[in-house]
């Protein structure tokens, strides 16, 4: 198989992550005879300073041009401590997003039996859990109108939803259903806000196509008390872009850190991979980030191509990994390895 990745390495430890799962999909290539074509663009704040802008037009043709993205992450204290600068680096991923019509974002959530004891939740509570969330990504208050008067007293946020927003999320949200445990659980606030009462009439319609699906609504106060208090009932979670945001990190604690997590924001025609975790600017540099949200995002990136063997050797290779305690300094903060180190162990898994 011949693919072009488009790869944006992005701000603070976006390289570092993101270098080693470049390296990860060079060793998958090398043993199943496949060709990965990397082409490497500018997005955020890295862009900022070169470009002036934070989503340059080279990037987007390049995305447009590629069979997948491979992302690091955005973010930089100097944009994050101005809230009044006008270019933001989150607007480069957001306009990204918008450009791709990267509409759906799918976080798995689960556990490895090795960290358990690091979680701050009970074992008994977190053991054996399993779920997805499904993130709508491409509407919602952050894409809404945004208005500050005058003397900067008075703001608003617009949020709108249009049916074919909902639906084509929500057909992707209970075909997984299908293929797990035929359980999706909707998560709004449907007593207060419009546009969660048609997210609910619309998930409702659509979920006849899909009689073998069990279909649950939870407020999104009470979802994130379930989400700490019962994780295992979850099997999907559907949810609008705030709510997803928001709910995604909160389940990270589950696994035992936001270094672990992977994510795909899929379109009709496009597919971005990246870790869920920020851009944490303090460890830049240092080696000692987590690489595995970022190597498992490229195993999502090669489900995508339907290279499922080689995706689950990737995910088999982390695993072996961290059953082995080859971990990184946000999981242990005494006996770690550097995030290059971790990087060679599941390439030489991989490759040996």
């Amino acid at each position: 198989m011949n693919k072009n990745i488009a790869v944006i390495e992005g701000d603070g430890i976006g390289p570092e992550v993101t270098k080693q799962s470049v390296n990860v999909l060079n060793a998958i290539a090398k043993k199943f005879g496949h060709k990965f074509n990397y082409s490497y663009c500018l997005l955020g704040a890295d862009a900022i300073d070169k470009t002036g802008s934070p989503l340059p037009a080279e990037t987007i043709e390049i995305c447009l041009e590629s069979d997948a993205i491979l992302f690091g992450a955005i973010g930089h204290p100097k944009y994050d401590n101005d809230p009044t600068l006008k270019i933001r680096p989150e607007q480069g991923l957001l306009g990204l997003r918008k450009a791709l019509e990267l509409f759906a974002n799918i976080r798995p959530i689960n556990t490895y039996q090795s960290l358990l004891h690091l979680s701050p939740l009970k074992i008994k509570i977190i053991e054996n859990v399993d779920f997805i969330i499904f993130r709508e990504l491409t509407g919602g208050i952050y894409f809404g109108k945004k208005e500050i008067n005058s003397d900067g007293t008075i703001a608003s946020d617009e949020c709108i939803y249009s049916k074919m927003e909902i639906e084509r999320i929500a057909h992707l949200a209970f075909q997984s259903a299908q293929q797990r445990r035929k359980k999706l659980t909707l998560v709004d606030k449907a007593n207060v806000l419009e546009t969660s009462r048609l997210w609910r009439k619309v998930v409702q319609e659509i979920s006849s196509q899909y009689k073998n699906v069990e279909l649950n609504f939870l407020y999104v106060d009470n979802a994130a008390m379930q989400i700490i208090l019962n994780p295992k009932q979850f099997d999907i979670i559907l949810t609008e872009n705030m709510f997803g945001d928001i709910i995604s990190d909160e389940a990270s604690v589950i696994s035992g850190s936001i270094g672990l997590l992977p994510s795909a924001s899929i379109g009709n025609k496009n597919a971005l991979f990246e870790p869920i975790h920020g851009s944490y600017p303090q460890a830049t540099g240092k080696d000692i980030a987590n690489p595995i949200g970022s190597i498992l995002s490229s195993a999502m990136l090669l489900e995508y191509f339907g290279l499922i063997e080689e995706s689950s050797l990737v995910k088999k290779s982390v695993q072996w990994t961290l059953e082995n305690k080859f971990v990184t300094k946000d999981i242990d903060s005494i006996n770690f390895s550097s995030t290059s180190t971790i990087g060679k162990l599941i390439v030489d898994f991989i490759e040996k």
